[in-house]
């Protein structure tokens, strides 16, 4: 499988968030977006979250 990632740097914020993930398994990848949002943007873990958060990972690692 190939590697994949999700930034926040390419959504603007409140908090200007600079955080970038990324795994090789994409269910590992997801928790950690999903507890990212939860913690740190008071999002609520929700399917519709958890779906969207998918749809917005990209194979690859995060550039620099």
């Amino acid at each position: 499988m190939a590697r994949k990632y999700i930034d926040c740097r390419e959504f603007p914020s409140d908090t200007n968030c600079t955080v970038a993930m990324s795994a090789d398994r994409e269910d590992e990848l997801l928790e950690a977006a999903v507890q990212h949002a939860v913690a740190v943007h008071q999002h609520q873990d929700t399917p519709e979250l958890r779906n969207q958060l998918k749809s917005l990972f990209k194979e690859g690692t995060p550039p620099a």
